[in-house]
């Protein structure tokens, strides 16, 4: 039962942080653009948590939507998702003082 207690213990902080990526193959670089209140890697992780809050809602909404047409797509669901996460994300880093510009 120690051991058991030890693996839940150690793996928990690892799951917290993975818990609030949306990905890092498309992490934007975060350019001033006012005068910053926060750090670029604590906005980075404030507005993480909101573009996730958005995909969710975004994902409900479209499921909510179909289920009134009959007509549900997941790869649209998927894509306008990500797009309101993204839009989400964006905002948010304007209002902490940040650009936004990403690879592509």
């Amino acid at each position: 039962m120690k051991a058991r207690t030890l693996v839940v213990i150690s793996i928990a902080p690892i799951a917290a942080v993975l818990a609030g990526c949306v990905s890092y193959a498309e992490k934007p670089v975060l350019y001033p653009v006012g005068s910053p209140v926060n750090p670029p890697f604590v906005a980075h992780a404030m507005c993480i948590g909101e573009a996730n809050a958005m995909y969710g809602e975004a994902m409900q909404q479209y499921k909510l939507r179909a289920q009134m047409t009959g007509d549900y797509h997941g790869a649209e669901a998927e894509a306008l998702s990500r797009d309101a996460a993204r839009r989400q994300y964006d905002a948010c880093a304007s209002s902490e003082g940040y650009r936004a510009v990403y690879d592509r």
